[in-house]
């Protein structure tokens, strides 16, 4: 009995190793990737963390290149593949639950223009989506050479988004697409977002977060002066926007981080709540740093895809009349704080013509939280195609997931993976 426990424990072993050298082989046998092991997740035959050398122009390969940081995750030659577009940096491995679901390799890609997927000079004249998704394009030509199974890409939030722009570029390069919780907004200012903001939840919500906004404008100058102090704590510096205006924008922006993630209407604090409690929930929902130096810089990338060509929102401003000292009434303050402050115009035509092209797209699972304030600028259900759409109730930008379903909406789900991927799905 003993021997045979070693002997399948090492016959086992053997496979491992051969399995790991077969996809090595394969890897150094790939045009443009450089490849070092990593630890291998759950259930998977080995995990890799790869530099793709990529164009800086994919129209012209002359003014140079940069490395793009993915993760391999190898299941098998022949097992479905699952590109994973991430909207952002992309710093360590993780298995997304679509390629869990799948059996599928996972190939997690990293965004071009954040954290080591650099150029030595950020041109942002070449961070757009005709050249984000022929990043994506090049990824897909290089391992389909080694993959022969059905392909699927995936993204959350900007990631999602991501994934709808690469099928609209690249129509034949997957078989399915699932953008989660993905945007297609079609402004810098798209009123969706102020028609959601003013419609979701209960009145008296919504007259609950209103209240803890005028509050916090009608007291700034007590609660500036304590959380100048938490500031300090933290390390945050305010050159780009000033610390005054860092907290209007704050403020401002409560109400659509509040549906963003789902927040509890019962939890609001109430005028007469004291002062320790009502600016830890602030620092608890919105808080300071997303409006300060450090992540002006870290989002440098995102803001400036949303400033010319994606698209993203603004601050209402009419319901605050003489509340609002730093930032102006009219125009409303934009969400988008460009790289450098710099200017440059919004060009509405991709993403109108994205929108217009998700009515008819084929194959498409788009996976959304009813609660979610992205929700508001989601792609429209059409019946024009054979998508799915998802807008989960109760769930938002965290949790509208398939683990979240209930078994009606995730046997749909699988139902229609099989038939448009051709497996089963155990």
């Amino acid at each position: 009995m003993k021997n045979s426990i070693v002997f399948s424990f090492m016959l086992l072993l053997a496979l491992g190793m051969h399995a790991q050298e077969e996809i090595e082989k394969a890897l150094f046998e790939l045009p443009d990737i450089i490849f070092q092991q990593i630890e291998t997740k759950a259930d998977y035959e080995a995990c890799y963390e790869l530099r793709i050398k990529q164009p800086i122009d994919h129209n012209d390969p002359s003014k140079g290149h940069f490395y793009q940081r993915a993760y391999l995750s190898h299941m098998g030659f022949d097992a479905p593949s699952v590109i994973v577009t991430n909207g952002y940096g992309r710093p360590s491995n993780n298995i997304t639950e679509l390629a869990s679901l799948l059996g599928a390799n996972q190939i997690n890609v990293e965004h071009r223009y954040f954290l080591e997927s650099v150029p030595e000079e950020m041109d942002y004249d070449y961070l757009n989506f005709v050249q984000v998704t022929a990043d994506l394009h090049k990824i897909n030509t290089i391992f389909r050479s080694i993959y022969d199974g059905p392909w699927v890409a995936s993204g959350i939030s900007k990631g999602g988004t991501t994934t709808i722009f690469y099928r609209y570029f690249y129509p034949d390069d997957v078989d399915v697409s699932v953008p989660y919780v993905a945007p297609v907004n079609l402004s810098d200012e798209d009123p969706r977002i102020y028609s959601f903001l003013d419609t979701i939840g209960s009145d008296q919500c919504r007259a609950d977060i209103y209240a803890y906004q005028r509050d916090l404008l009608t007291n700034a100058d007590e609660y500036k002066s304590l959380l100048k102090w938490f500031a300090k704590g933290k390390g945050l510096e305010f050159n780009y926007l000033s610390f005054d205006e860092a907290f209007e924008y704050a403020v401002l922006e409560y109400p659509f981080s509040f549906w963003q993630y789902g927040r509890d209407c019962s939890k609001i604090p109430s005028p007469d709540t004291d002062t320790e409690t009502k600016l830890n929930y602030f620092l608890d929902i919105v808080g300071l740093q997303f409006f300060s130096d450090s992540d002006m810089k870290a989002y440098a990338s995102h803001y400036y895809q949303s400033g010319t060509e994606m698209g993203y929102y603004g601050y209402e401003t009419e319901d605050f009349e003489g509340l609002l000292k730093y930032l102006p009434m009219d125009p409303h303050p934009s969400a988008v704080f460009m790289p450098d402050k710099m200017v440059k115009p919004f060009d509405a035509s991709l993403t109108t013509q994205v929108f217009e092209w998700t009515k008819e797209a084929d194959n498409m699972i788009y996976i959304n939280g009813a609660l979610d304030t992205w929700s508001a600028t989601a792609a429209p259900p059409s019946d024009q195609n054979n998508s799915l759409y998802y807008f989960l109730e109760g769930k938002h930008h965290a949790t509208a997931r398939i683990a979240s379903m209930n078994s009606q909406e995730k046997n749909l789900l699988i139902g229609k993976l099989e038939e448009w991927l051709g497996i089963e799905i155990k």
